[in-house]
């Protein structure tokens, strides 16, 4: 028999709106008593009883026994899901900053009071990703997760690969329908795709990753030469987060922009989609699509988490608490495709080889092989330069599976 939840909702933004709107049209023993706003000024489609602005109303009601979190303060966030997991209440949450900065924190705070929390619509919306990593995949060596992780990002490669807008004008027309917030960087600089990247790889991997160490170089200073230099070679350019296993001691992630052929699973998503792809020693190549964002589609991700507690489910972390020697390491060399101006760029990015070189007027650009950690330390440089960056194993026949590790630190 599934036990009654008492819902405390945090949030009633288009997720909060999209979940209430789930729940009513099914009847699944639980009931949300109290939604915690920021703005009680705003019109609500609920009545007035039902909101408040305290949150102690939520956190220190002990008939409230499951808290969804549905708010974008990082901060904010992390205070309320772990008061609520230090008081006995089981969590929800679709807040991927928050979980990606203080997953060492949330998983020993579930481990002490012994409650659970779950984030599936934290990671690619709709797409039950963590779920089948944490149970379909528990005993499974994965070689590599990668995929298209953030719909607003993906939504303007489209609009500027099968449409030629732009990129202003496609990120302007992702604003209009809410894909893309007013300051957009979160989600076009691969911040986004990053902290999903981290929750995924630590169930994949049982590795807890600091954002702060992951690259992430994003789509802004995309340009009309790199679409047409991307159609020339029958490839497209998408925003893909990486998660590869080098050896038995060693994970690297990243996140960069990357050619795709068309006999890659995440050529035919487009727009506002997410796509997974995972890489498997024994299950081989398997493909999860769905609709990355969205009230509707996050909202029943949400919605099966909370259907998941009823049953008092938790994740658990298999891999993380295995004897697990997997390290982090950004030293391994990867495939780029350098579009830039100032040819100092070049010299400071020190490629270890140089496969193929274009000038034409003011389009130039680099094809060839560099250690991670250069275009870390060169991130700022490669911005101020205006530079777009690809990762392009398509173009230079090696890929990152065949990738070493180097054997010195650069």
């Amino acid at each position: 028999m599934s036990k009654k939840l008492n819902i405390g909702l945090f949030g009633f933004g288009v997720v909060g709106q999209g979940l209430y709107d789930i729940i009513k049209t099914k009847n699944l023993n639980l009931e949300i008593v109290k939604i915690a706003i920021k703005n009680p000024e705003k019109d609500r489609s609920l009545p007035k009883e039902l909101f408040t602005t305290d949150r102690d109303e939520i956190l220190n009601n002990p008939d409230i026994n499951t808290v969804v979190e549905l708010i974008n303060d990082t901060e904010a966030a992390f205070e309320i899901v772990s008061r609520a997991l230090s008081s006995g209440k089981n969590v929800v949450s679709a807040s991927k900053k928050m979980i990606a900065t203080y997953l060492n924190e949330l998983i020993e705070l579930q481990e002490k009071y012994g409650t659970s929390l779950l984030y599936e619509g934290a990671v690619c919306g709709s797409i039950p990703i963590i779920r089948n990593l944490e149970e379909y995949y528990d005993n499974e060596l994965l070689h590599s997760i990668s995929g298209i992780f953030n719909g607003s990002s993906n939504y303007i490669l489209s609009k500027g690969y099968l449409e030629n807008l732009d990129y202003n004008t496609a990120l302007k027309q992702a604003q209009d329908l809410g894909f893309a917030e007013t300051d957009p960087t979160m989600d076009v600089g691969g911040y986004d795709a990053k902290y999903k990247l981290i929750i995924a790889a630590a169930h994949a991997y049982g590795v807890v990753i600091d954002p702060e160490e992951v690259l992430n170089i994003g789509i802004q200073n995309l340009a009309p030469n790199d679409l047409q230099y991307a159609r020339e070679k029958k490839l497209k350019i998408k925003l893909v987060p990486v998660a590869k296993e080098l050896d038995d001691k060693h994970v690297t992630l990243f996140v960069l922009p990357k050619f795709v052929n068309e006999t890659e699973f995440l050529y035919n998503v487009e727009y506002e989609y997410n796509g997974v792809t995972v890489q498997a020693a024994f299950a081989d190549q398997q493909f999860f699509f769905g609709k990355g964002a969205g009230g509707h589609p996050t909202g029943s991700a949400v919605l099966s988490d909370i259907a998941a507690l009823r049953y008092d489910y938790q994740y658990e972390y298999k891999k993380a608490k295995a004897v697990n020697n997997l390290q982090f390491t950004n030293n391994v060399a990867i495939n780029i495709y350098l579009r830039y101006e100032d040819e100092a760029l070049v010299e400071a990015l020190e490629f270890e080889y140089i496969q193929e070189r274009f000038y034409s007027g003011n389009y130039k650009f680099v094809i060839g092989k560099i250690n991670l950690q250069k275009l870390i330390y060169n991130q700022q440089r490669i911005a101020e330069n205006k530079a777009f960056v690809a990762f392009a194993d398509q173009l230079t026949g090696v890929s990152l599976a065949s990738a070493k590790l180097q054997a010195a630190e650069v």
